[in-house]
């Protein structure tokens, strides 16, 4: 064995060139051959910046200890890495540094891979994929022409998002607060665009019904559900007074409040509104309406202060016959139910709040002992609990439920309404008028209409042009470059043009997981061979701020190739892991309204928070935890530290800063304790002579650190991973001589996953072993050793016995329960349920409430 100091610089650099060298986290590799395959997949990365920060090290250094942990059981794991590069992101970018979008993205991309390939990750670079490469978006193309001939891509006029800063247009998922996602702030207007529009609903009951099979994390799965929104209820039918072949159709979840509806509410947009208008109302009507054109959906519906304008028209209740007005207001939207409300103001905040202030009569029909009501017996707010039915003719007495159902037989009997199902999910706005993104294979002809690309011309090719920025008009940069234009129908051979709109960002990146395994494939978009090897993803690591775009999306991707027989499953990944988000200090001048980075008062960073001023006007700056981001100014990149430290006390740190499900807080001197943790660790290893054979101190030393690195391995729980290694060495460390080879072996293949260039070096170069550190096996805990440690303890479940558990004496709380997570009597009884308390009394009890 060699004893030379520890020194990262020395070694970290020689072993990630010669994995490459000798392709070891090739899938390919001939010692891979008869291996089970698994699937680890990262979210990939979007190249707009000029390089990764710490916060996005994060994700990445998870996934790769999950692949080397599963490496280390034996399977082959398939763990890529590729560009989502095409998109308004990476146009923004390549436009505020005055290049083209090809040579940014090249850029960023080249920095990037530098980045990744110095985390000592196990990607295989065979398989690297760029989503904006012709090679690539060819496929892209061809599933969208998939679609397209399936009548899932289809155009029509309709209001859309229109941010004026990125000139482009927004789907529902990337306006944010009422303001684009993508620049960062500018207020969203409404357009009317004809969009290509992708037909997502068409898949609604699959993508909820499909949720409850998915080993993902619940919040990510109720995000979705409630994005989709499914409500049951009945669609009815008003009548509108003096337009006998014109009736308002509503969609309502609480048919049983039918008798209380005193007024309709019609969107700004419904097509009905100029139509029933009387002459003296149409001009405040129009102009109520061009007015709300310009306020974004989100914003139409937070604003407390509800607007509206009466359209001079009546309506009839189909419940009593009575005459109601029929309003305009922006409360209401078209891209919900029919665009259309019937208004219940003793039992809905909204109404209420409208009905007061119109002077709208409010009649209550669901009768209650919890309303509030004034001397007078007037409801005060509106009631919108459960209750009886009251003033309400032939429901009258009867309870909610049975209420709804009495409701919906009446009207279907009278052919007024009927039951029905309506969802929040819209069709995904699918185009963009932007030159860097996929061009839609598809050219208008005035014969035959929209005519797909015939397969064989694919891909059609972006042309590479000088002038890309987007243009004022709504139209894409592409429509000016005639010769791209004009061409012929592929169906009539008559003069024709191509579509100009491109498609959006999340186009390559709903499919990219399909393509990995079978990257270099010239006939297929993948063959059915390495889709049945290799798919669906086993495990995929990415943030939760995805959970309603790009997830929910790749979801709808694959449902429809799976209906079409292309791939032979129908949900992409089996298992989601979101990692928190990386969080530091950022400062903000609210007098300026800027944020202030951190260069620009590097000589106040010292001083207490309330003490430093905005370098520009003098005013306190409010001092915040905030998301690492370059537009807040508090990024702090990994190459200073890496230099410093090496990758492997970068890689720990990653993980010890907090738990990885959760946000943590990055403070740069923190990093210290992992990088004396390898230091104490290499000493450890190198300093002192093999025992023949392990004390018993150090066997149970060994064993407890392997269990304990399993089972939370095998929970995520990254943070404690770490803690466990430096309790080891803590320990170790007062009897280092007493530990055999293999022991200390074990201790080294256990910290590989980790600090994979740290335990190569160690294995090969100090302890002179054959083969890499990455082809052994995990230790197995030799429960034996930690049999006279171990003691039994009670387990309830909120104060009531249910199993008992077998633990390492002395062992602490959160280990005690890191055990009992993974016991599969445990598992069963907890049954899905949150724990939100445990009461713990060491080597005897843990009470576990839920």
């Amino acid at each position: 064995m060699k004893n030379t100091e520890f020194s990262p610089e020395r070694y970290e650099a020689k072993w990630r060139e010669q994995w490459e060298n000798e392709k070891v986290y090739d899938v390919n590799n001939s010692q891979n051959k008869d291996k089970e395959k698994y699937y680890c997949l990262d979210m990939f990365p979007y190249p707009s910046g000029e390089g990764l920060h710490v916060g996005h090290w994060r994700g990445y250094v998870l996934s790769d200890v999950w692949s080397r942990y599963m490496m280390l059981h034996g399977y082959n794991v398939l763990h890529p890495m590729g560009w989502d590069n095409f998109g308004l992101p990476a146009e923004n970018d390549a436009i505020k540094n005055g290049t083209h979008p090809k040579i940014k993205t090249a850029f960023n991309i080249d920095n990037m891979r530098r980045q990744l390939k110095e985390m000592g990750c196990v990607y295989d670079w065979n398989l690297e994929i760029s989503t904006s490469h012709h090679e690539y978006y060819r496929w892209t193309q061809y599933l969208f022409l998939v679609m397209f001939k399936r009548g899932l891509a289809y155009q029509m006029e309709q209001p859309v998002n229109w941010c004026e800063d990125c000139k482009v247009v927004l789907a529902n998922e990337e306006v944010a607060g009422g303001t684009c996602e993508r620049c960062g702030g500018t207020k969203i207007e409404k357009r009317k665009m004809v969009q290509w529009m992708l037909k997502i609903t068409a898949y609604a009951d699959r993508l909820l019904n499909d949720l409850d099979e998915l080993d993902w994390p619940e919040k990510v799965k109720e995000m979705q559900r409630n994005w989709i929104g499914k409500s049951i209820g009945a669609a009815i039918d008003f009548a509108v007074e003096g337009h006998n072949d014109r009736t308002l159709s509503v969609f309502t979840t609480r048919p049983d409040t039918l008798f209380g509806a005193t007024f309709v509410v019609l969107a700004p947009e419904h097509p009905s509104v100029l139509a029933i208008t009387t002459a003296d109302k149409k001009k405040e009507v129009e102009h109520y309406c061009k007015q709300s054109q310009m306020i974004s959906n989100i914003e139409r519906q937070a604003n407390k202060d509800k607007t509206g304008v009466f359209t001079g028209a009546y309506a009839v209740n189909p419940a009593n016959n009575q005459r109601i007005e029929i309003w305009v207001s922006d409360y209401v939207l078209m891209d919900y139910g029919a665009g259309a409300i019937m208004s219940v103001p003793a039992h809905d905040e909204r109404d209420f709040a409208f009905a007061k202030k119109y002077n709208i009569p409010i009649v209550e029909v669901i009768f209650s002992n919890d309303a509030k009501k004034n001397e007078q017996g007037e409801l005060l707010e509106a009631y919108t609990g459960n209750g009886r039915a009251v003033n309400s003719d032939y429901i009258n007495g009867l309870d909610v439920e049975s209420a709804k159902e009495k409701v919906i037989e009446t009207l279907e009997k009278a052919g007024k309404g009927k039951k029905s199902i309506s969802y929040k999910l819209r069709d995904w706005i699918f185009a963009r008028q932007r030159y860097w993104g996929e061009p839609i294979p598809i050219i208008h002809c005035e014969t035959c209409g929209a005519v797909a690309v015939p397969e064989d011309q694919l891909p059609v090719l972006l042309p590479d042009v000088e002038a890309y920025k987007p243009t004022s008009n709504g139209q894409s940069p592409l429509s000016l470059i005639d010769d791209w234009v004009n061409t012929t129908c592929p169906q009539c051979g008559q003069a024709a043009k191509r579509e100009t709109d491109t498609m959006p960002q999340w186009a390559g990146s709903s499919w990219y997981f399909i393509r990995y395994p079978d990257k270099d494939n010239e006939k297929a978009f993948a063959s059915q061979e390495n889709l049945k090897n290799w798919l669906p993803v086993d495990m995929y690591v990415g943030g939760v701020e995805h959970a309603v775009l790009h997830l929910l999306y790749a979801r709808f991707w694959t449902k429809v190739f799976y209906d079409e027989k292309l791939v032979p499953f129908y949900e992409p990944f089996k298992r989601l892991f979101n990692q928190g988000m990386v969080c530091r200090q950022a400062h903000r001048c609210e007098q300026c309204n800027a944020w202030i980075y951190d260069k620009d008062i590097e000589d106040q960073l010292t001083l207490p928070s309330a003490e430093r001023k905005c370098p520009t006007c003098g005013s306190s700056l409010l001092v915040m935890l905030e998301k690492m981001s370059k537009s807040k100014g508090n990024v702090v990149g990994p190459d200073i530290l890496v230099e410093k430290y090496g990758t492997d006390a970068l890689r720990l740190y990653e993980l010890f800063t907090g738990d990885p499900l959760h946000d943590s807080e990055w403070n740069d001197a923190g990093i210290e304790a992992c990088y004396k943790l390898l230091k104490r660790s290499w000493h450890f290893l190198t300093a002192h002579p093999f025992s023949e054979s392990s004390s018993k101190q150090a066997k149970t030393a060994i064993n407890k650190l392997a269990y304990n690195v399993d089972a939370r391995i095998k929970m995520f729980k990254f943070n404690t991973c770490v803690s466990a290694f430096m309790e080891f060495i803590n320990e170790a460390s007062a009897f280092p001589d007493a530990f055999s080879k293999a022991d200390k072996e074990k201790f080294v293949i256990l910290l590989s996953p980790f600090a994979p260039h740290f335990a190569e070096e160690i294995w090969i170069a100090q302890y002179e072993n054959g083969g890499h550190v990455f082809r052994q096996r995990f230790p197995v805990t030799d429960m034996e050793a930690l049999r006279e440690e171990e003691v039994e303890i009670a387990i309830q479940f909120n104060g009531k016995l249910r199993m008992r558990l077998t633990i390492p004496m002395d062992c602490s709380e959160e280990d005690s329960l890191a055990i009992l997570r993974v016991d599969a009597v445990f598992v069963k009884i907890l049954d899905n349920r949150q724990i939100k308390k445990v009461i713990y009394v060491k080597n005897k009890i843990m009470n576990v409430i839920v």
